[in-house]
């Protein structure tokens, strides 16, 4: 199974407003182990960034200019992508974007769906956890994954987090590692190692004499409701099933 975690850093907010990509970062992962292969490229949006999405990812217009526009990268984007199935945290958010680049170029898909399947983690994170805070720096807090590297916003270092949480959300492997060394860091089935049962002894209570008159209490009111024998009557002596 290929996957390829993706993400993206924008201009704005709003591609129905104009704004435009100015990063994809994508990393590779095969039978749920990543393969190393990553896709990153910054693009010239031919617009200012704004202000408050500048505060974000710190990626300034003057620098953007001299980048290839996104038309000049989507035969390399597609082919990286075709065929996998795209892992995105908020995907309405980056396929809204991927779908409105690539319908202005010639004879590209107008839908990157058409050629990929989409999995959202961040549908998936309230899933597993309702209520709960389910953005990426609060999935990295609650699953152990180190983002420290991210003072700012960056489409590869993004895609990067939020493989190895996906890999953890999901469980079987919980490392990005490639050192192929260690067979075990790599397994993707549980090993569970039976119980010593040797010198083992269990404490076993026994009900005291108000607790066994307060069940047979119970017992008799529901004997009464049902107008009949309860089905704890029918088992035998020790409590048993037949």
């Amino acid at each position: 199974m290929r996957q390829v975690v993706l993400d993206t850093e924008t201009t704005g907010l709003e591609p129905a407003a104009g704004h435009r990509i100015i990063e994809i970062g994508c990393v590779e992962l095969v039978n749920r182990r990543a393969t190393g292969r990553t896709f990153q490229r910054y693009v010239n949006p031919g617009r200012t960034v704004e202000a408050g999405a500048l505060e974000v990812h710190g990626i300034g217009d003057e620098f953007l200019a001299t980048q290839p526009h996104f038309g000049d990268i989507a035969a390399e984007f597609l082919e990286f992508v075709r065929g996998a199935e795209l892992v995105i945290h908020n995907a309405e958010f980056d396929v809204g974007f991927i779908n409105h680049e690539l319908r202005r170029v010639p004879d590209a898909p107008g839908d990157i769906g058409s050629c990929c399947d989409v999995l959202d983690t961040l549908s998936l994170a309230r899933r597993m956890h309702p209520g709960q805070a389910n953005s990426l720096d609060a999935l990295a807090k609650r699953y152990g994954v180190d983002n420290s590297r991210r003072e700012l916003h960056g489409a590869l270092l993004d895609a990067q987090i939020l493989a190895e949480i996906y890999l953890i959300m999901t469980g079987a492997q919980v490392s990005l590692s490639l050192d192929t060394d260690d067979d075990a860091a790599h397994t993707d089935k549980a090993e569970f190692a039976p119980v010593k049962r040797a010198g083992l002894v269990l404490t076993v209570l026994r009900a005291s004499a108000d607790e066994e008159a307060a069940h047979e209490a119970i017992l008799a009111r529901i004997r009464s409701q049902r107008d009949g024998p309860a089905l704890w009557d029918a088992l035998p002596a020790g409590g048993d099933e037949p």
